[in-house]
């Protein structure tokens, strides 16, 4: 009777085990996405198009499990209905001061965003996600596509615009997607 106790409290905690270890193989990875907004809205309509940003919330959503997506854009006050409706579509914005210039002999605006992306997606984040997904085609990104690569934590890039993108991230064509050829899906629609 003993050995049949032992042998019943041994199965007990071999159920117990295997179930604490299938809870965690089926557990969902947490993905967040680090999108550079200049980089994207100039690729796509480069392509001859206009992005749904609450379309491209929701694509990021079902097809790669983006819990988080983090928008980095350069901050001008006439837009605070833009950051809004973005807000509302889903997506937590990080802000960088803009600075204006002339181009051309046309004054400009720019916010460059990229150490702010990388920053965030590389250090001040990097321990409360699984998988990253990187939305740009800028070859600045590089040294971050190796860093989060060799953590195992890239999940995709994605490019903008597949005929305009820099070469130096073709090392990682096997983690590239390319968002132009999603026209008929994420096209902005009056």
């Amino acid at each position: 009777m003993d050995e049949v106790r032992t042998l019943i409290n041994s199965a007990d905690i071999y159920l117990i085990v295997y179930n604490e270890q299938m809870i965690e193989t089926n557990k969902q990875k947490i993905n967040y996405a680090f999108i550079d907004s200049q980089n994207l809205n100039l690729g796509i309509r480069s392509a001859g198009w206009k992005l749904d940003f609450a379309k491209f919330r929701r694509f990021l959503l079902d097809t790669y499990k983006v819990e988080q997506a983090y928008l980095f854009i350069g901050q001008m006050p006439e837009n605070q209905q833009l950051y809004l409706y973005l807000q509302k579509a889903g997506y937590i914005i990080v802000f960088k001061p803009t600075q204006k210039y002339f181009k051309d002999g046309k004054k400009t605006t720019k916010g460059n965003v990229d150490a702010e992306l990388v920053l965030y997606s590389a250090a001040r984040l990097i321990n409360e996600y699984d998988e990253a997904v990187i939305v740009s085609g800028d070859g600045d990104f590089l040294c971050l596509y190796e860093y989060l690569s060799e953590l195992e934590k890239l999940k995709k890039i994605l490019v903008p615009n597949k005929m305009k993108f820099s070469r130096l991230i073709k090392p990682f064509m096997n983690k590239i997607d390319y968002i132009s050829t999603k026209r008929k899906k994420l096209e902005y629609k009056k």
